[in-house]
């Protein structure tokens, strides 16, 4: 709807503006709401179960294969990942089957050369927790970060533009040491089954509305997006298994799924993607848009890339809006050992078989 869509674009550079010149205040609900709100928010949380324990750990080497068939071996990548569950993986029993091993793995296939992950997420991680996981991962001088943050943002009620500064200083600290970034924004809240009216309505707007301020903010910090938003939403519904034992973290299948959506973006940072195969698709008839415009294009549809690009004579930040794969739930890409299975060595060929796994 584009009266829907600019709206929250309006929204959002709001909080993106205050979150750069500092501003305090900025409300999203009306008063009358809150109590309301509590109510139910205690409600979801009575029917949210508790997973015990900490995520799988899964840092280490991937595609320790490719090093011994090449002809001049090369370090391996870096990739760090940071944020809240969803990047630490909380919800699954193996390393193989956190998204920062998946994106690991399927990194080193298409680079034809080993990963390094560091993963410095942690559960209940929030934008305010960025700066000091950002420490831990640039002790390791990463080529590569990915982001994923937000959530808990929304449920644990952060100022929007006060999480949205802290997660634009992260990016602007990583790009200015070198490193791309991508960040996975926040997704839908919902979407989550316990959530019920009218709390599902306004965790939806609250979540696409800091989706979208999150992305202007990481495109002019350099950085790109991929919306998770709604992302596992009809997965969900039609298929109980992509959930954990607390219905809502996700389960293996569910971080699969959202994995794939990243890879892309996160291989096209590093010029690994065959653009010229897989040209961008038009969201709602556009490809570039003014960045606040293309922020709540892609908060409202699930798995699209927002990078920044340069518009000759242009008085304001423009952006690309890509929709680089259509996914689907994706088979793993680590075997037992946790190394990436046997296929293709050929970025090319394994773009194909991505797309018949996800597709």
């Amino acid at each position: 709807m584009p009266g829907a869509q600019d709206s929250r674009a309006r929204v959002a550079r709001r909080i993106a503006t205050a979150a750069a010149y500092g501003g305090g205040g900025l409300g999203l609900l009306g008063v009358g709401l809150v109590g309301l709100l509590l109510t139910e928010s205690k409600l979801a949380i009575q029917a949210i179960g508790v997973l015990e324990g900490d995520p799988p750990k899964a840092d280490g080497v991937y595609g320790e294969a490719f090093a011994d068939t090449s002809a001049a071996p090369q370090p391996p990548l870096v990739l760090a990942v940071l944020g809240d569950s969803t990047g630490a993986g909380l919800g699954v029993l193996r390393s193989r089957e956190t998204p920062g091993a998946l994106l690991a793995a399927g990194l080193a296939s298409v680079a034809e050369r080993p990963v390094r992950l560091v993963n410095a997420a942690r559960s209940g991680g929030r934008s305010a927790d960025l700066s000091g996981q950002l420490e831990q991962a640039l002790r390791h001088r990463p080529e590569i970060a990915v982001i994923m943050v937000g959530a808990n943002d929304v449920t644990r009620h952060s100022p929007a533009q006060l999480a949205v500064r802290q997660l634009g200083e992260a990016v602007a600290a990583l790009r200015a040491n070198g490193c791309e970034v991508v960040v996975g924004t926040c997704p839908d809240l919902g979407t989550i089954k316990p959530v019920h009216p009218p709390l599902r309505w306004v965790a939806r707007r609250l979540s696409r509305q800091l989706a979208a301020a999150q992305t202007i903010a990481v495109v002019e910090a350099g950085g790109r997006t991929v919306s998770l938003g709604s992302l596992l939403g009809p997965e969900f519904a039609a298929r109980p298994e992509m959930f954990s034992a607390d219905r809502y973290h996700p389960s293996a299948q569910g971080y699969a799924t959202a994995a794939m959506a990243v890879l892309p973006s996160l291989c096209a940072a590093l010029g690994l993607w065959p653009e010229e195969e897989h040209p961008a698709a038009p969201v709602r008839g556009e490809t570039v848009l003014p960045v606040a415009m293309a922020a709540a294009a892609a908060a409202g549809r699930a798995g699209t890339e927002v990078a920044g690009v340069e518009a000759e004579g242009a008085t304001r930040r423009w952006a690309q809006l890509r929709h680089r794969l259509r996914v689907g739930p994706a088979r793993q890409l680590v075997d037992a050992r946790g190394t990436v299975r046997a296929g293709s060595r050929r970025p090319r060929e394994y773009v194909g078989q991505l797309t018949r796994w996800c597709g």
